[in-house]
This record gives structure tokens, C-alpha cells and sequence, in this order.
């Protein structure tokens, strides 16, 4: 990515971003006049992302409660090319993401920062209220080194036609970052991804020598199975 600029601090705004990207309920709403104030005087936005985010704010202000509920959970919590889970991006399913994840809490933690009990460390939103509390120059890092998650999710959100787009483009702005074109991999459909296991798909014929034909079924004795027979057996038999 091309560094276009040097972003001045802006911990106001980066809270306001964090809280753009949270649920849309009562509680949100009622501080959207607030949020709205505190990204004007802090001034650390471009005047054409600031006009964006002023559309997302009107929406979730003035819009359908029901509907803007429904359409967050359309775009953040059905696929993985908007997830708001950083790690998502990064480690997927593996074994990685784990200590990735206590890294990042103990990371908090050194900050004087601790978790509720339902928060993950890589949620944005957690991540952007952390960032707010540093130094402008290890928030630039910060911000920097996870532009790259930011661009992704900003080019999919865009490829759906979604205002929350401007979220993320402020936060690439913020970082110093320039955005850039990147392929979205479709999701995967949610029938597909919470499709329950074939029962017994162990015994298809997918991965046999010779499908079609009768195969041997071996019966291996546990030792749990030796152990119970060892107990259930009259004293003095060898079982």
C-alpha cells in the first residue's frame, strides 16, 4: 500500500468508529448526536469519508430500527469476508488463531486494559477502543499493521453495496494507508457452511481400495474394553 499521508492522532474518532461498528441498538442510537459532534471537532477525517459517515450515522438514526438491526447482521455476522474478527482474516480455523488470541489480551493487559467476560481480543471494535488509548505514534503503527484486514473487509463491504464501507475507509485513512482493489472470495452459502455431518460419512465409499464391493469391518478391542472385562471377570479367571 502506498502511504498517502501522516495521520494526526484521533482517539475521539477512533472510538466513534468503534462504536459505528457495534450493534445497532437502543443505546447506540441514542449516542449517534454525540458520536456525530465528536467527529466534527476533532477534525482528523476527510471532509468526503466524514460526508459518508454522516450518511451511515442519518441511517442508523433515522432508519427502520428493525431493518438497520437486521441489515448489521446481514453483513458482519453471516460470512467471513466481512467479519469483524480480525483473526478470521488471518488464522481462519487453525491452531493459530488461539495463542494469537491470548497474545493480543495479554497485550491489553500490559496497557492496563482487561476484557468482559463475553469480549474477544481480536473484535475490531475491542481493538479500536485499545488502539484510542496510545501514544499517535503506536497508534499509526498499530493501525498500520492491520491495514491490510481493513482494506479487505472495506472491499467487500463495498462489493455489497454497504455504508459501513466508510468505517473502514476512514480507518485506512487513519492508519496512513491508501485503499486498493483486492479479490473478495465469495462466502460460502450458510446452508453449505452449517450443513450437519453425513451421519456414518466415515463409512462412505470416498477413500476405499475398492468401491462397490463388500469391505471388512475390524472390531479393535479398546482398553477400556480389557479393563471392564478384567472387572467383570470371577476372581482367579484369566480373562
Amino acid at each position: 500500500m502506498a502511504l498517502f499521508s501522516k495521520p494526526a492522532a484521533a482517539p475521539l474518532s477512533l472510538r466513534v468508529l468503534a462504536r459505528l461498528l457495534s450493534y445497532p441498538d437502543a443505546q447506540l442510537r441514542g449516542d449517534l448526536d454525540d458520536m456525530r459532534q465528536a467527529l466534527i471537532s476533532e477534525n482528523a477525517i476527510a471532509t468526503p469519508r466524514l460526508a459518508e459517515l454522516e450518511t451511515l450515522i442519518t441511517t442508523l438514526a433515522r432508519g427502520n430500527a428493525l431493518d438497520n438491526e437486521a441489515d448489521y447482521v446481514e453483513v458482519f455476522d453471516r460470512g467471513r469476508a466481512t467479519s469483524l474478527h480480525l483473526f478470521e482474516h488471518v488464522h481462519g480455523d487453525s491452531r493459530d488463531r488461539g495463542p494469537a488470541m491470548i497474545d493480543l489480551a495479554q497485550t491489553y493487559e500490559k496497557a492496563g486494559l482487561f476484557l468482559g467476560p463475553n469480549e474477544m481480543p481480536d473484535y475490531l471494535p475491542v481493538v479500536l477502543e485499545f488502539v484510542s488509548t496510545q501514544p499517535p505514534a503506536e497508534a499509526r503503527a498499530f493501525l498500520s499493521e492491520m491495514a491490510h484486514i481493513f482494506n479487505a473487509i472495506f472491499n467487500a463491504l463495498q462489493q455489497r453495496n454497504s455504508p459501513y464501507a466508510s468505517v473502514l475507509g476512514a480507518l485506512l485513512e487513519l492508519s496512513g494507508e491508501k485503499a486498493h482493489p483486492v479479490k473478495v472470495v465469495a462466502d460460502e452459502p450458510l446452508d453449505t457452511t452449517w450443513e450437519e455431518p453425513v451421519v456414518f460419512d466415515g463409512c462412505s465409499v470416498k477413500g476405499q481400495g475398492k468401491p462397490g464391493q463388500p469391505q471388512p469391518i475390524h472390531f479393535v478391542k479398546t482398553d477400556a474394553a480389557r479393563t471392564h472385562q478384567k472387572l467383570a471377570a470371577p476372581a482367579g479367571a484369566t480373562p
